[in-house]
């Protein structure tokens, strides 16, 4: 069934007209699909179960997704059952295909309620579907007792009667109490038309900072330059090809160009790394005794 090629009434019509499987043919259907792949089989199944997923996907209509979204969504998962049921457990199908058709229409419901990702969890799950309901009832039981529950009294119970953690709770709570808004639009008409991403603190380098920025850079360069002029030739070069460079070279590269072994470049290194912390050192306390 080309699930996109209709709307939701014409399919729920065509699923409300086809065959009732008793328990031996949809055993036989199964088998064949599972054993030989044959599709005709799996095409006859999933015809005959199209009624108990556009059941199923009717009971999400209250979040806002359009009845036909569902409906496909609801149609995937009865998809999935029959790719993954296995008729040696001796369930049948429509027991089996009732929770892979929920979860796909539960998971399409999530994705699209909000453009920021409300959950994914077991537990974010639980909340976004019965969280409402509990906390109404929890509210009713509570006003009928004479009882004034606060924010929090009511959080941690509906957190003990659905089983997860309060700050799952506390999250979902916000999520479902408001919905998105575009930071282009306008905050107030008394703000002449101000957006809401212009309240936005821009986390881009300010102009002073990046003058600081570029005036240490010059600095370090300058330092570094001074430093590199105590080394000899020799040093120079180990220095500039070992850290320099952007495709550094080995000690045992260097010390085949310069006849030495391994061993001494990595002396002749060290030293010359020496020479450059002193003279660097140096200059770091001209600058402290200058500014002082």
């Amino acid at each position: 069934m080309a699930l996109d090629a209709f709307n939701d009434q014409t399919l729920s019509r065509r699923a409300m007209k086809a065959e009732l499987l008793d328990a031996e043919t949809e055993l036989k259907l199964a088998y064949a699909w599972r054993d030989q792949r044959c599709e005709a089989s799996l095409h006859r199944l999933i015809t005959a179960y199209m009624r108990l997923a556009i059941s199923m996907a009717a009971k999400f209509k209250r979040y806002g997704a359009p009845m036909n979204d569902l409906i496909q969504e609801a149609g995937l998962g009865l998809m999935k059952a029959a790719e993954k049921f296995d008729p040696d457990r001796g369930v049948r199908f429509s027991t089996y295909a009732v929770w892979w058709i929920k979860a796909s229409v539960q998971d399409y419901v999530m994705r699209n309620w909000s453009m920021v990702r409300t959950g994914s969890t077991s537990s974010q799950k639980s909340l976004f579907f019965n969280m409402r309901r509990v906390q109404a009832r929890i509210e009713r039981e509570a006003a009928a007792n004479g009882q004034n529950l606060d924010r929090h009294q009511l959080r941690q119970m509906i957190s003990t009667e659905i089983g997860v953690p309060l700050h799952d709770v506390e999250m979902m709570e916000g999520r479902l109490s408001g919905s998105d808004y575009s930071l282009n639009a306008t905050q107030s008409v008394e703000d002449e038309g101000r957006e809401w991403i212009d309240a936005l603190e821009d986390d881009s380098a300010q102009a002073s900072e990046l003058v600081e920025e570029n005036h240490d850079n010059a600095q370090l360069r300058e330092w570094l330059v001074v430093a590199m002029q105590q080394l000899n030739d020799r040093e120079r070069f180990i220095v500039r090809e070992r850290k320099l460079r952007e495709d550094t070279r080995t000690l045992e590269s260097l010390g085949n160009e310069l006849g030495l072994s391994k061993e001494r470049v990595r002396q002749l290194e060290a030293a010359a790394f020496q020479k450059m912390r002193k003279t660097l050192e140096s200059q770091s306390r001209e600058v402290h005794a200058f500014l002082a």
